[in-house]
């Protein structure tokens, strides 16, 4: 009975280590375990010996599994195939893989992605004062389609003395976009955004636009980290009433662009660039709105970042007393999912 339990065992662990995937690298050393996917030049592997491992593609001389791959090509289509690695190259079928036609091998799931970042400070002494900024994401990419929004707040106040405080920024906006894309890189767009500034009198300015944009490049790596591009042209309406101006609304021009930069060198830190210009169709000298911002995030642990930026707004069109560009910055915390 002993011995064919010790039988029973050993066919069981012959047949686990038949059914594991081996890797062999081009160094000669061999890894058995589990395939996972397939992220960019790199293969997520889960070894019996080393756990959660990535490897790069070229590194591996042959690669021996069952797992299917989803293929996503730049047509759209899609197929869930065997891929093989052979000298560091994918095999399709015994053939090289076309990577010319391919936009992504095993795509994240589709989920949404956000973050909610602080800033806030505080003095007493000669001078009394606090402030704090709030600013917050949510995101989500389908195949054909993407929804950005963000939020922001941003309150400040100081004096000599806590009976002397005054308000020196009150701003809130919201805004959301809906990106349909048509081609790989073609979309309509879809926008709105509504804000108020006490210290700028502004009451509300509200904003709906749509037009064209081009995603020249998306998650490309140039050797310097995965770089993002896209540019947008369209129209908007703008609806605004200042406290001491009658309310006004008007047609705009729109031109926006947006850049991101993963930099290589720098783990877990992204450069984050956007522009918008808006002219007033009828008087594009005497009436338009600029809002740009720079910074950066650096992910410090997991879903925690350190968050810097600056932003500028400019509106041609103000109240009496009021000036016509506003300059904030930041420097917090936040937390990403």
């Amino acid at each position: 009975m002993k011995t064919k339990v010790i039988a029973a065992v050993v066919a069981a662990a012959a047949a686990f280590a038949a059914q594991a995937d081996k890797v062999v690298l081009k160094s000669g050393s061999s890894l058995s375990g589990e395939t996972g996917d397939i992220v960019g030049d790199a293969l997520k592997f889960k070894s019996d010996d080393l756990g959660d491992i990535e490897i790069k593609l070229d590194k591996i001389a042959s690669l021996e599994s069952a797992k299917k791959h989803v293929i996503v090509y730049k047509d759209a289509t899609r197929a869930e195939k065997e891929l093989v690695v052979d000298e560091g190259t994918l095999m399709l079928d015994g053939n090289k893989l076309d990577m010319g036609k391919v936009k992504v091998i095993d795509p994240a799931e589709e989920t949404w992605h956000g973050s909610v970042n602080l800033s806030a400070s505080m003095a007493r002494g000669n001078t009394v004062s606090e402030s704090a900024t709030l600013l917050a994401d949510a995101n989500r990419r389908w195949e054909k389609n993407r929804f950005t929004s963000s939020l922001g707040y941003y309150f400040a106040q100081s004096g000599d003395s806590k009976d002397t405080k005054q308000k020196t920024a009150s701003r809130f906006e919201i805004n959301a976009q809906d990106d349909i894309f048509f081609t790989e890189k073609i979309y309509l767009y879809v926008n709105g955004k509504y804000e108020f500034d006490r210290i700028m009198d502004l009451e509300h300015r509200l904003r709906l636009g749509t037009g064209l944009g081009y995603q020249w490049i998306e998650g490309v790596d140039f050797g310097l980290g995965k770089m993002s591009f896209n540019q947008e042209v369209g129209f908007a309406w703008v609806d605004e009433k200042y406290r001491h101006l009658s309310s006004e609304d008007y047609a705009t021009l729109r031109y926006a662009h947006h850049f991101n930069w993963a930099v290589a060198c720098i783990k877990n830190f992204d450069i984050v660039h956007n522009f918008e210009y808006l002219p007033d169709l009828e008087d594009m000298g005497d009436n338009y709105l600029i809002d740009t911002d720079v910074g950066f995030t650096y992910m410090f642990l997991p879903s925690w970042q350190v968050i810097g930026k600056i932003e500028w707004d400019y509106s041609r069109r103000t109240a009496p007393g009021v000036k016509h560009s506003d300059l904030r910055y930041m420097l917090g915390l936040g937390y990403k999912w």
